[in-house]
């Protein structure tokens, strides 16, 4: 009887890290691609010399890291 609780805690305690680490994972991976969005935006605004985009997604870039 014991030995079933504990594999039931074990197992509940795997689906949880197993949900945590895939949660880490998928914010990284957004974080990521907001990230290299920003920097997209970035280095369009210096091709077109747009100072206001360029100082707007720089502080936004900021904000992010």
């Amino acid at each position: 009887m014991e030995n079933n609780a504990l594999n039931e805690i074990n197992r509940f305690d795997a689906n949880l890290r197993d949900e945590m680490l895939a949660e880490l994972f998928l914010n990284q991976m957004m974080d990521d691609f907001k990230r290299n969005k920003i920097l997209e935006g970035i280095d369009q605004s210096l091709k077109n010399k747009d100072k206001e985009a360029f100082l707007r997604l720089t502080e936004e870039l900021k904000s992010t890291s």
